[in-house]
């Protein structure tokens, strides 16, 4: 069995491409051929990506992207597994490579400051300053900057409404926003100001960027950063922090979520438990019918063919004999 590490990389950039629509065949293409995993969502705004596999596969579509002249220089964050994140390689087209609701709204036109993290502590320190912490409230939760508000947002494109809420009235205020990568708090940046605020701030690279370039001892960065993989959450030195995922609603697992009686692998947890549709729990169950598949048969990905179904349903007739020979003996 290899022991291969897979390097994790995410980027992003907002750039003009119009032809954004022609580049998914062969950047899927690419991607396969290179043993890389994970998504790529292309639109008129630009790229967004958080892909993993072999490292010679990822810098080998890092290099093709980035000898685009309409690309050009990424800014890649860099971090390793000791197992690939991802099931498969999905490239989308979207409306937008973040999903705020309006498309009318690109940092392609204008964005707020960027912060460098060796300057952030600095500027959050600043009693005047606003810190808001643009991610979903599930993120939120399990680590944040020291000091900064929580809109309660369940996605991206209730931030608007959060606004026009709770910051309109401080438009003259030192406003400083921070997520992940930096993708949505460059975006909100660039609406905030659309909006008439007067300085606006956002973290330069996200919190990964920042828990990368600053010491743990100098850091204002509380608990663990949630990411859209299988990882869950990394901690301040960027490796696999202790959580697991509720496949149903995104939501961070403690021990004590594990526990719960609302908690069924795959279907439900503590946290959405009591809100889930009866549709929802079938196509839940029905996905982490598709996992068990997958590990049954030593498979990367989920989805099965027909006669790998069959396969799995002979595999647990057969476990299930051999469980009743065992208690008739």
């Amino acid at each position: 069995m290899s022991t291969e590490k897979s390097l994790v990389v995410a980027y992003y950039k907002f750039v003009d491409l119009p032809d954004f629509e022609a580049r998914k065949q062969p950047l899927l293409e690419l991607c396969e051929a290179n043993g890389v995993k994970g998504t790529i969502l292309l639109a008129h705004e630009g790229i967004n990506s958080t892909m993993a596999g072999p490292e010679a596969g990822v810098e080998a579509v890092l290099e093709y992207l980035q000898s685009d002249p309409a690309i050009g220089e990424l800014v890649v964050k860099r971090s390793w597994t000791d197992e690939c994140p991802f099931y498969r390689m999905k490239v989308r087209l979207k409306k937008e490579i973040v999903r705020l609701g309006m498309p009318e709204v690109n940092p392609n036109d204008q964005v707020g400051e960027y912060v460098a993290p060796e300057d952030w502590n600095e500027l959050i320190s600043d009693p005047d300053v606003v810190v808001v912490d643009t991610r979903n409230d599930y993120e939120y939760e399990i680590g944040t900057f020291k000091g900064a508000l929580d809109p309660n947002t369940k996605t991206f494109r209730e931030f608007p409404a959060y606004v026009e809420k709770e910051l309109a009235d401080k438009k003259d205020k030192k406003i400083a926003m921070f997520c992940t990568g930096g993708i949505r708090c460059e975006k909100s940046t660039s609406y905030l100001l659309k909006e008439g605020f007067d300085k606006v701030y956002h973290l330069d690279g996200g919190i990964l960027n920042y828990l990368e370039k600053v010491d743990p001892e100098d850091s204002m960065w509380e608990g663990d950063c949630f990411v859209f993989d299988n990882r869950v959450a990394v901690d301040h030195s960027l490796k696999k922090g202790d959580y697991e995922m509720c496949r149903a609603c995104r939501h961070a697992l403690t021990e004590e979520d594990l526990k719960s009686d609302k908690f069924v692998e795959g279907t439900s947890c503590p946290h959405c438990y009591d809100t889930l549709t009866e549709e929802q729990r079938v196509r839940a169950a029905e996905r982490q019918r598709q996992v068990e598949i997958s590990k049954a048969l030593g498979r990367k990905h989920i989805g099965a063919t027909q006669l790998e179904r069959e396969e799995w349903r002979e595999m647990k007739l057969k476990e299930r004999a051999d469980r009743n020979r065992k208690r008739e003996d």
